[in-house]
């Protein structure tokens, strides 16, 4: 079985908890962080970044994303965009952070550079929410105006495409009466199902595919958090009243009498309300930060508290669950992974306050071919200028032949895998709208569920 740690933090400036999640013993605890829900990210297990809640008392404030690396528990790169962030997402290679504003707006930055790569506006009121789909091809956003928006990110970087469709999202769904508190997406990319709460009470199930509301489950108290089971049978919702509710997506429509429809069971210990969500790696342990300031790990087989850790005294409302970083193994190790944990890690430069780049300059997005040990989820985003740089270090190894060569080939290839993966989206969009009808079978218009 693979280390984890837990990683929480809080809206108090109690610094970021780190735990190990087998043993529950406690690893550093990184200094300075005040941070707002969903507003904490493992850039690619590289280093921690999260966004802090503004100084109330200073009007020139507009808040800071900062960066913090493993082996250090003090701050050691501080940026300041041009408006308080709220939510951060990476996508799963670090390549890219996502922020999203308390205006409604949504920065895109590269990481290695620092450069803010583009900024839209995504929302009429604050984003409150950020997450990639699993593929890394969609950003999945919510806001306080109620409304979930699905944006693909070739979309955004493509003038042409943008023209043709009059608007930058690929959906909205506006059926949310109150804010958005959370949301998370299941697999299949493009043709996954993705789970929206809301402070109306309700959660719904989307489906990317068709852009269509599936389900609509109403709830006896406000969800703050939502986690996906990784078998994709049901999904658990975190509520103020310090249940965590168990809903079923594939059944035809069970009626719990305590709860509603869809509500098939909860995890409770009287706890104050539930803040945060998220699975382990085997996908039986569940982690949840709550107002108490405690994190407590559940067996979701048998329904029991088996670890509990202490992070502060202040909610906690953001959570993780991700292998352990080399660098907080042992030092006195004498594998391979206390050898890596010597390695001093680089942090990357601030992130860019405003934009540098013209906006007539011809920046694209380029998606490689995959690698035959890559995942489908581990699709790796690079831009014109990362490409550009590293056709001149082919020309540095061997003469301008040999690179034209090499480009040549390396072009081929990837066409032959862009019409694959064409054939791949035409088999999962048709495998999906299969089992979207079995599912759905017998149960009427999925849009009025």
């Amino acid at each position: 079985m693979e280390d984890e740690v837990v990683i929480a933090s809080s809206s108090t400036d109690a610094g970021i908890g780190c735990w190990a999640l087998r043993s529950g013993a406690e690893h550093l605890r990184y200094r300075s962080c005040a941070s707002p829900p969903h507003g904490l990210v493992s850039v690619a297990g590289r280093f921690l970044a999260s966004s802090q809640l503004r100084d109330t008392t200073s009007s020139s404030s507009s808040g800071s994303v900062l960066f913090w690396s493993w082996n250090k528990p003090q701050v050691e790169v501080k940026s300041f965009p041009a408006e308080a962030i709220n939510p951060l997402a990476c996508n799963s290679e670090g390549t890219y952070i996502v922020g999203g504003g308390v205006s409604g707006d949504i920065y895109l930055w590269e990481v290695a550079t620092g450069r803010l790569l583009k900024k839209w506006h995504g929302h009429y009121r604050a984003v409150t929410c950020l997450v990639f789909s699993m593929d890394q091809s969609l950003l999945i956003s919510g806001a306080e105006d109620g409304s979930v928006r699905v944006w693909s990110l070739l979309m955004i970087f493509d003038e042409e495409r943008q023209q043709r469709s009059g608007h930058l999202y690929e959906y909205s769904f506006t059926e949310h009466a109150l804010p958005v508190t959370d949301i998370v997406t299941g697999y299949g990319g493009s043709n996954a199902i993705i789970v929206s709460a809301s402070q109306d009470r309700t959660c719904k199930v989307w489906s990317l595919a068709r852009g269509t509301l599936l389900r609509n489950i109403v709830f006896p108290s406000v969800i703050d958090a939502v986690a996906l089971d990784p078998g994709e049978h049901v999904f658990y919702a975190g509520g103020r009243d310090g249940k965590i509710y168990i809903a079923e997506l594939n059944s035809l429509g069970k009626t719990n009498k305590n709860y509603g429809l869809h509500i098939i069971g909860t995890l409770s210990d009287q706890s104050k309300a539930i803040c945060s969500l998220a699975f382990a790696l085997d996908g039986l342990q569940l982690v949840a930060g709550s107002e108490d300031g405690f994190v407590r790990v559940w067996d979701t087989k048998t329904h029991n508290i088996i670890r509990v850790f202490k992070h502060a005294k202040g909610p906690v409302n953001n959570i993780l669950v991700i292998r352990q970083p080399p660098a907080l193994y042992p030092r006195t190790s004498t594998n391979n992974q206390g050898l890596m944990a010597r390695k001093q890690v680089s942090l990357p430069p601030p992130l860019e306050k405003f934009t540098s780049i013209d906006e007539h300059s011809d920046l694209s997005i380029y998606i490689p071919p995959q690698l035959e040990n890559h995942r489908p989820c581990d699709t790796i985003y690079a831009t014109v200028d990362s490409m550009n740089k590293q056709i001149s270090e082919l020309q540095q190894r061997g003469s301008c032949g040999a690179s034209e060569m090499e480009i040549e080939r390396l072009k081929a290839d990837n066409e032959r895998a862009m019409q694959m993966v064409q054939q791949w989206k035409k088999m999962y969009e048709n495998l999906h709208q299969f089992c979207v009808g079995e599912l759905l079978s017998g149960e009427g218009d999925a849009a009025t569920l």
